[in-house]
This record gives structure tokens, sequence and C-alpha cells, in this order.
């Protein structure tokens, strides 16, 4: 379920703080969500990163341009308030948004910063505050990235396709060694030599001693699906070698009734189609390199504590 853009908190938020104390946003966040009437399902949503839930992701964003727009002030550390342009603000019965708070001076100059701030890096940051954006800052940097990454992904694929046979079937040992299976390169390469036979196209360790070992499934296609008969056949492959357990990876993809078959059977078969592969390749660094680093930067709380 989708979450009110950040400008959505803004209105709501100051009406939390219209009874003029000075508070922290924790202490008022859950009465800025029965304002949104947020449900428990949008409630449980998180950032990408994990480390806070999209809903106080967004209250503090709406918190920042109320700020900058001197609608909130921040009298010390963590805490707010509201200010007589905050009360004006609510009273006005305008909607408050971005649009509303470049009336204010303060505000403008706080988007022309922010867009020369980044223009030796040629970012168009003028979105990044615009009266129409509905997501924060950092919401648009990942969804940037995404953007980037699916394309990425799209190039991987299309390098694997025009690959040699046993190029991919090398890339496969590659990414289940960059995933820390098989021990060394060394064991992979002696394991791989022989088992070409059979509908197996490599072997590797589970783990660095080898208790237990995973055979390999490589098919390189591009519009056929992988159906439930190649999936039985390397079932029964798997059989000859007395083997419990297998990765089929297909730069394609699986049919319905092949994904159910693998979980009928007993043994453990995982299926890594076009998609999960290239996502795992990006994932482990495989056949990319970094092209740029971004740093997000935070204020440290802690540097400013004085005993």
């Amino acid at each position: 379920m989708s979450l009110p853009d950040y400008q959505s908190f803004m209105t709501p938020l100051l009406a939390c703080l219209a009874n003029g104390k000075t508070v922290k946003l924790r202490d008022i966040d859950a009465d800025v969500y029965r304002k949104l009437e947020l449900s428990a399902e949008q409630l449980k949503l998180r950032i990408p990163s994990g480390k806070q839930t999209c809903a106080y992701h967004r209250l503090g964003w709406a918190k920042t341009y109320l700020v900058q727009a001197g609608l909130i002030e921040q009298p010390k550390r963590a805490f707010c308030k509201i200010t007589q342009k905050g009360l004006a603000a609510i009273a006005s019965g305008e909607p408050i948004n971005n649009q509303y708070l470049s009336k204010f001076d303060a505000f403008l100059d706080f988007k022309t910063r922010s867009k020369d701030a980044n223009e030796p890096i040629q970012v168009n940051t003028t979105s990044i505050v615009s009266n129409n954006s509905d997501k924060t800052p950092e919401e648009l940097i990942e969804a940037a990235v995404d953007t980037l990454n699916t394309n990425l992904s799209d190039e991987i694929l299309k390098a694997v396709l025009v690959a040699s046979p046993v190029f991919f079937e090398n890339l496969v040992v590659d990414l289940m060694l960059a995933m820390g299976y098989g021990g060394s390169r060394k064991d992979a390469d002696q394991a791989t030599q022989y088992t070409q036979d059979g509908g197996i196209d490599g072997v590797i360790k589970e783990d660095k001693l080898g208790l237990e070992m995973i055979y390999l499934q490589a098919k390189r296609y591009t519009n056929k699906t992988v159906g439930r008969p190649d999936i039985q056949a390397f079932a029964g492959a798997l059989d000859m070698h007395r083997a419990k357990k297998g990765v089929f990876i297909t730069t394609s993809s699986f049919s319905k009734d092949t994904l159910e078959y693998v979980g009928m059977i007993e043994k453990r078969i995982v299926l890594v189609d076009g998609a999960q592969l290239t996502e795992l390749m990006l994932t482990h660094n495989l056949g990319v390199s970094i092209k740029h680093v971004f740093e997000v930067k935070a204020l440290d709380s802690d540097y400013f504590m004085e005993d």
C-alpha cells in the first residue's frame, strides 16, 4: 500500500504543534499518523536501508522543509516548535506544501542553495525541492539509482546472451563463488571438469570443507521459457549423482508449472531467472565496476553533545 507524499505530512504536523509547545518529533509522530489515517500496513513500510519507517522518513523531511520556510523553529537540538508564520499558515486554510512554502524568501533561498551546491556535478537538484515533487531528496536519489541499475541489468543480460556457452557456464560458477560458495576457484574448476554429463554443468562446494555439494545447470535462452520437463530432467540428473541440492540458472524465465513442481519435490532445487541473475551479479559486483560514489551525510549528534 502506497504512502502519502512528504508534503501531505506538513499540515497535520503543524496542527500537532499548534498548541505552541516545544516537543521532539518522536513525541508527536503518532498523532500526525492518526491525522493522516495511516493504516497499520502503511506504518510498517520501511525505506530501502531498513533503518527507519517510510512514514517517519517523510515526516522528517516535512519538518525540514517547514523549518527552512520559517514555519517551525528548532530552539534546541532535536526539538521543534511552531512559529507565528506556522500559526498563520494553519489559519489561512490553504494546503501547506512546497508551493505554499515558496511564498517565503527563506524557502526560496534554500531551493537556490540546494541547486547551486550541486552544480559542479551537473545534477538537476531543482526537482529535489520543486513544488511538484512528491518524493523526498533521498527517495529521488534511490529512484535514480534504481533506474540506472535497471538499465545496467538490461546491458548485463545482453552481454551474457552474446557471450559463448562456455563463458556462461563459467559465469555461473563465478557467481556462486562470489556469493560465498565453493571454497576456491581452483576447487570449482576441478569439480566442473568432471561433471559435464547427465545434464549437470557444474558442481560446487556448499561450504569450504565440502560437507555437501551443489550441482549446477545453466541454460542460456532468449525467448524460451524453461518448462517443467527441463527441471524434471535436472532432478533426474541429481539422482544419478545422489545429490540433494541443485541450482538451475537461466537467462530467460520459468513457467508457472515449473515453479509449482520444485515446491512439491523433496530435493532442494533453486531456480534463478534472468532478472534475478542480473540482480545477484549487481549485488556481488560480478561483471560490473563502480562508476561513481555519492555520499549522503547526516548530522553527527554525538559530536555536538556537551558535558
